[in-house]
């Protein structure tokens, strides 16, 4: 169970996330539309897992190991940002959030009925 501290520090992280997706993607990532749906952190707020949803993206495994590969460049861009806040900046690790994948699949089986 996630403590208020590391909701907090979630919340902030993944707004902050998604402000430099949104602003670098032109840059970073060839112009992939690229939404922050949730962040994750651990309780030693060290470690943060952000869930990324890639919208018209023909190779999304492609495309999160481009962004695996500038984790570095996006953890110096987020420390700048939060620096004020935290004392630490998290280590970060990018998955896929499917779950809008998922959940339209369960609505296209249901609504086969």
């Amino acid at each position: 169970m996630e403590s208020t501290r590391q909701k907090k520090v979630a919340r902030l992280v993944q707004k902050e996330m998604a402000e430099v997706f949104q602003r670098e993607s032109r840059n970073l990532f060839n112009g992939a539309f690229i939404t922050v749906t949730q962040a994750r952190i651990s309780p030693d707020l060290g470690h943060a897992k952000i869930y990324l949803s890639m919208f018209k993206v023909e190779k999304p495994q492609e495309l999160l190991s481009l962004i695996k590969a500038q984790k570095h460049e996006i953890r110096r861009r987020l420390g700048e940002k939060v620096r004020h806040q935290l004392r630490i900046v998290p280590d970060l690790d990018f998955f896929i959030d499917d779950s809008l994948d998922y959940y339209e699949n369960i609505d296209r089986l249901l609504s086969n009925d």
